[in-house]
């Protein structure tokens, strides 16, 4: 339900995992009771900053900065009776890549929770369809424990993509190794290092939520938060390997190129020793002096090549003895 002052999506959180949308007219009303509101905004409209300081005049500046902040990074900041949280969700967005993950901005106290895009972001969209089914949060600490395992999980089909990548490029290097593939390692490398670098504050935030004693942090949003800590933890353990994977494979492509070119190298070194003697012979005897042997003899040319194609057998011949081929 966008309007004219930026608000994407507006609801009341019933404590049943329901909701019930509200108009622009309700929401200043909303927000300010004790009952629980969730107001969701679009950071690059123009009036979203003057609808949160007027209406959320008690947040602190810097909440508000943070909020509506360019460039963020995923972090916690605990204040009296709420917290301001920023986390980071793989970009799923059409013709985008996941690496470039959408930020999503957050205040959260026991009676309001107000989150901030800049991109559309599906796990948002996710708990508002399960508003809708009678499937969603209950109460604050239930939604922040349920937003973030859903950043979470649609973060594992794009490791798992990254896995699988690095196991056919692998497979590759080990067949035939190629000079192409060397740009789809350091693709996967960045890609790993990319996701690392917001993955790790997020693990931060997911442990120091855990240990908060908001009275809106009951224990089993607790329990869930501790699970989705184990989750994080898990990806970043898994994006070390594939940067370590990565760079053994690029390792061995590299080994595998050398060896190539060594092959190849050793190939026409053979070769130019064959020749050696044979070119020495047939530059001797094409200079033009007196006393060249077969001068006068008609068959001479083909006495010559017939010696030539001789000492080409024997250096094979002796060659294959000293096992260079």
């Amino acid at each position: 339900m966008p309007d004219a002052t930026g608000i994407l999506y507006a609801t009341t959180i019933d404590g049943q995992g329901g909701g019930a949308a509200l108009s622009h007219g309700d929401i200043a009303a909303h927000i300010k009771a004790d009952s629980l509101a969730w107001i969701h905004l679009d950071a690059l409209h123009a009036d979203s900053r003057d609808w949160i300081k007027e209406e959320l005049d008690y947040l602190d500046p810097l909440i508000v900065d943070a909020l509506l902040a360019e460039e963020t990074r995923p972090r916690m900041v605990e204040f009296d009776q709420g917290a301001l949280m920023i986390l980071r969700g793989v970009n799923l967005n059409q013709d985008a890549q996941p690496e470039d993950m959408v930020s999503i901005r957050l205040w959260i106290d026991a009676h309001r929770i107000i989150t901030v895009q800049r991109r559309p972001l599906k796990a948002v969209k996710d708990i508002q369809d399960r508003l809708a089914a009678g499937q969603g949060p209950k109460h604050s600490g239930d939604f922040i424990a349920m937003l973030s395992a859903r950043l979470f999980e649609r973060m594992e089909p794009v490791m798992t993509e990254l896995h699988t990548a690095l196991d056919d490029v692998e497979e590759m290097v080990m067949d035939e190794p190629s000079i192409e593939e060397r740009q789809t390692i350091n693709t996967l490398r960045r890609q790993a290092i990319i996701f690392r670098r917001y993955f790790a504050p997020q693990r931060d935030v997911m442990a120091q939520l855990r240990t908060m004693d908001f009275v809106w942090l009951d224990p089993p949003a607790k329990r869930r938060l501790q699970e989705n800590l184990d989750r994080i933890t898990r990806y970043l353990e898994d994006l070390d390997a594939i940067r370590e994977r990565a760079q053994i494979v690029k390792d061995e492509l590299a080994n595998g190129l050398a060896d190539r070119m060594n092959k190849n190298l050793y190939v026409l070194s053979l070769i130019a020793a064959i020749f050696l003697p044979l070119g020495f012979l047939t530059g001797l005897l094409g200079i033009n002096v007196g006393g060249i042997p077969g001068s006068d003899l008609g068959s001479a040319f083909w006495w010559f090549v017939g010696i030539l194609t001789a000492i080409g057998i024997g250096q094979v011949w002796l060659f294959r003895k000293m096992k260079w081929l």
